[in-house]
């Protein structure tokens, strides 16, 4: 009889470190909005070549009699285009799917890269200090001092187009906002009491930096990271809208956007407004949930 008393007794539910950040995260709808909408894109996005009614790379597909069609207008092969064509006969849904993916692609990729690059230098300025910190963080600010734009400007102009020129670009301009946020909160973790045992034990100055200093240092660096997604995709879009970003073979948002720029004035406002459209709702969705990831992981910073 204990015994089934025992077993017919539920046990309490343990609470994890990610239960605990969930139910923090969802307490803001427009969190979990954005989150849903961002997961949404990604969807499009990565399904891009499935969903996609036209493949917006391929010019076998393209037909410039069919240019400039309004949403809904049927093309002279019958055809029915939902978001209208851009002057290349381009289906602007397509190109909005494939758009998305580009986007996307280095916004993300250009994040990481900047993020393990100024995560290198912001702990070793941190951890060593002396001629290492001031040559480090001198560098930084002299090129926080520039606008981003105007360096992804120089070095595009060098470089040329092509996603993997704008990576790089993107990665230039970034890595300093990442090792000045490293560095600060490194310089908190070097004076606990952590940090003096390891010492004391005579642990290896990387393991000492890396294994027991960075995680203590990833919670800043993951709302920042996300913010600057954001941020990249949309000097991305800035960049390919100046005509030095994507080439005209690989059409990510901004470019769409430029495409249609000069046929705003004739009425034709749908080959830049869905581009533009796809664009505000990403980085909208990405700030949403960047501004709860910032209240979640510092409480202090909770209104």
């Amino acid at each position: 009889m204990t015994g089934l008393q025992e077993t017919s007794q539920a046990s309490p539910h343990v609470q994890t470190p990610f239960d605990r950040f969930w139910r923090e995260f969802a307490e803001s709808r427009l969190a979990l909005l954005g989150l849903a909408v961002l997961i949404i894109v990604m969807v499009i996005a990565i399904a891009a070549p499935l969903l996609a009614p036209q493949n917006p790379y391929d010019l076998a597909q393209l037909d410039v009699l069919d240019g400039k069609l309004a949403p809904g207008e049927q093309s002279m092969g019958g055809k029915t285009y939902l978001l209208g064509t851009d002057d290349q006969g381009r289906d602007m849904l397509s190109g909005i799917f494939y758009g998305l993916r580009i986007s996307l692609s280095v916004g993300v990729m250009s994040t990481l890269f900047a993020l393990g690059l100024g995560l290198v230098f912001g702990m070793l300025a941190a951890y060593f200090g002396g001629w290492v910190d001031t040559l480090i963080m001198r560098i930084v600010d002299i090129q926080l001092s520039f606008p981003s734009i105007l360096i992804a400007l120089i070095l595009l102009a060098v470089f040329g187009q092509g996603v993997d020129k704008v990576i790089v670009a993107l990665v230039a301009v970034q890595w300093a906002y990442y090792a000045r946020t490293v560095r600060a909160s490194a310089l908190v973790e070097r004076q606990k009491e952590y940090v003096e045992a390891a010492t004391v034990l005579a642990l290896s100055k990387p393991r000492i930096v890396f294994r027991h200093m960075l995680p203590n240092c990833l919670p800043p660096l993951i709302v920042v990271a996300t913010v600057q997604v954001a941020h990249a995709i949309s000097l991305e879009a800035t960049l390919s809208f100046l005509g030095l970003g994507m080439p005209i073979t690989e059409p990510s948002l901004g470019l769409l956007i430029s495409n249609g720029f000069t046929y705003l004035m004739s009425g034709k406002y749908w080959i830049s407004f869905y581009p533009g459209l796809a664009l505000l709702i990403t980085i909208m969705a990405i700030n949403l949930v960047a501004d709860q990831l910032r209240d979640v992981l510092n409480p202090r910073l909770k209104k």
